[in-house]
């Protein structure tokens, strides 16, 4: 049986749950890619990544996340027409959860919004260790280990669970979208500009 956690952003405006999360009902990964630096740097929360650049993400399905307080703060920025939806806190630009459309039902957060694993020493309880680390390739700095190679293992662990929840209804009621898979709060995408201003400046010529 998981626990329930509260999901809070960093001046607690903006106020949420996470139902049931245990280390085997959530995937947790450390993602390294150049676009959620690039997303983190955009909200001027770089010291939301790791040394490497990377941003710790536990993923959960759709209906196990609810918020309760400050919904009208709540916005995404897409990178470009077609990518992620990147949720954010617009009152202290917090990352709230990285989505697609329900369609692909899944809601990644990075782990410094769940206020109840704040403290590294109990993240692994909480989470489990992460179960690879991805995009190795942008990483600052020398990459992890087996970070710049494909992890079969994780990439079965991950199509299973969100077809899992797919397949079992999970991905009602959405926190992020209504039942027409529209988006519930503004979304706004990226500028070319804004892009390249907020690019990790190691990968500026990339």
């Amino acid at each position: 049986m998981g626990r329930d956690l509260e999901i809070e952003c960093t001046c607690g405006a903006v106020h949420g749950r996470a139902r049931d999360v245990s280390p085997d009902s959530v995937n947790r990964v450390v993602c390294l890619c150049a676009d959620c630096q690039t997303f983190a740097r955009h909200l001027g929360r770089a010291d939301l990544l790791d040394p490497n650049g990377g941003s710790d993400i536990i993923q959960l399905a759709p209906n196990a996340v609810s918020f309760d307080r400050g919904t009208d703060k709540i916005a995404a920025i897409r990178l470009g027409p077609k990518g992620p939806f990147r949720w954010y806190s617009t009152c202290c630009n917090t990352p709230l959860g990285n989505t697609t459309k329900p369609s692909l039902p899944f809601v990644g957060i990075v782990y410094e919004a769940f206020r109840d694993a704040r403290d590294p020493a109990r993240r692994d309880e909480v989470f489990g260790p992460p179960r690879a680390s991805i995009w190795g390739q942008n990483a600052v700095g020398e990459p992890p280990p087996g970070s710049t190679k494909m992890n079969v293992p994780f990439l079965l662990r991950t199509i299973r669970m969100i077809f899992g929840w797919k397949l079992g209804g999970r991905a009602w009621p959405h926190p992020f979208f209504d039942r027409s898979s529209e988006p519930l709060y503004p979304v706004r995408v990226l500028t070319r500009e804004e892009r390249a201003s907020a690019r990790p400046a190691h990968r500026a010529a990339g």
